[in-house]
């Protein structure tokens, strides 16, 4: 990718008003060593990281120039200076499964190797194994995360107990306990989950790894045409067409499907564990009183929902300042301030903070066991992992579309895998 001319990108830069906060990104001052210019997406984690700033700033002697921009400012930001090679960003956050992969083929990440294994009290071996596979690129390290999530099994405790069913520990008895409920239930879904073509491949994932597929082989081809990824579409696809809600939407993401579950028109539901206040909260929730929290099922490879990182935080290769950059994320990511924010409602992606008790004592107490033991058997990516992951998850989201609609699903995948192939062939030129 080429760097844009310096007065390009000033006029770009002025065109997209970015709003950036008072004290500034740029100028002399701003590249003085006793400053850390930080780049944050509007985000709970964010909201106590900024309340905190003040004890970093006293006990570090930096100032602290925030910069806190909404998702699609921030994605404008980035493309703007990261590709023009500006050094007016020391810290970043950034979504590591959705634009890792194309920072850092562009150079825009630090190496962060040799750092994150320098101090052993802030300990790098604390941090759970998917997330940190998600921010590492080539080899290297190139960013530590902040927030996690993975994908849970929500339920309803009375429709089960009515049933005579238990928690399902396999997809089988999942698939059997939809059934059951739905049959004698006329009005309530057996299961309901994303069916939108790219919303759901998320969601999908886990179904994909715990019935032995992946996107990818491990030469990096195309795999959604293996026979596990054939039975994982057929499966995922067939419990929404055959148990799902009567005349189910082919473009469901979580606030639709949500919705479903939180109205009392579902027996179960899969979704990230991030969301659960939504179906926990009596203002937002007519069955808030009933809802559990399992373990993804077992499919026949076991229980293998993805567990990852939404956001990280990356030092930009640009910058200038980037011991102090270091600095900053080495505070922000200890063991206490990931505490902190886990308490205040963002899973943390270290293992220590599940296992203490005050790291679980805001959750439902079924939910802080689902996290802890998905945690342990996690996939660490929930897409492609490619450059272009919107492209990609709109041909491996096929299948799911067709196969909710009646369509074979042996069939889907086969022509996802053509277009897939050819889409991963076009991204290595």
């Amino acid at each position: 990718m080429k760097r844009r001319s310096i007065a390009k990108y000033a006029a770009v830069a002025a065109a997209l008003s970015l709003g950036l906060t008072a004290c500034g990104a740029g100028g002399s001052d701003a590249k003085a060593g006793g400053t850390v210019r930080v780049t944050l997406a509007n985000h709970v984690w964010t909201e106590g990281i900024k309340a905190a700033i003040p004890e970093f700033e006293k006990a570090s002697g930096l100032k602290v120039e925030l910069t806190q921009l909404g998702e699609d400012q921030l994605s404008d930001q980035y493309n703007v200076k990261l590709n023009a090679g500006s050094d007016e960003i020391d810290v970043m956050m950034y979504r590591p499964l959705q634009e890792g992969k194309a920072f850092a083929k562009n150079g825009y990440l630090a190496d962060l190797t040799s750092k994150v294994s320098q101090d052993a009290n802030w300990d790098w071996k604390d941090y759970q194994e998917g997330p940190v596979k998600a921010t590492t690129a080539d080899g290297k390290v190139v960013g530590v995360p902040i927030i996690t999530e993975r994908e849970v099994l929500y339920y309803r405790k009375d429709l089960l107990k009515a049933a005579g069913v238990q928690v399902p520990k396999t997809m089988d008895e999942l698939e059997a306990a939809a059934k059951k409920i739905a049959a004698s239930n006329p009005d309530t879904a057996g299961f309901v989950a994303r069916t939108g073509k790219s919303a759901a491949v998320t969601q999908f994932s886990s179904f994909l790894y715990s019935f032995g597929g992946d996107f990818t082989d491990a030469s990096g081809k195309s795999a959604v045409n293996s026979d596990a990824a054939k039975k994982a579409y057929a499966f995922y696809g067939g419990l929404i067409k055959n148990y799902g809600p009567k005349n189910v939407s082919t473009d469901m993401s979580w606030p639709e499907a949500m919705a479903i579950f939180t109205q009392g028109k579902a027996a179960f539901y899969t979704e990230a564990d991030s969301l659960y206040k939504n179906a926990t909260d009596p203002a937002k929730s007519k069955v808030a009183d009933t809802v559990g929290f399992a373990e993804l099922p077992a499919g026949p490879a076991g229980s293998k929902p993805y567990n990852i990182p939404s956001w990280g935080l990356a030092v930009n290769q640009a910058s200038s300042n980037q011991d102090n950059a270091w600095k900053f994320i080495q505070w922000a990511t200890s063991k206490e301030r990931t505490l902190e924010a886990q308490k205040a409602g963002v899973p943390g992606p270290r293992a220590s903070v599940w296992a203490d008790p005050a790291g679980t004592s805001t959750y439902p107490k079924d939910l802080a066991a689902a996290i802890a033991a998905s945690a342990k058997a996690g996939v660490g990516h929930d897409r492609p992992q490619v450059i272009t992951v919107g492209k990609a998850r709109e041909i491996v989201g096929g299948p799911i579309v067709a196969t909710i609609t009646g369509a074979d699903a042996s069939a889907a995948a086969d022509t996802a895998q053509d277009a897939f192939q050819k889409f991963l062939d076009t991204e290595k030129k």
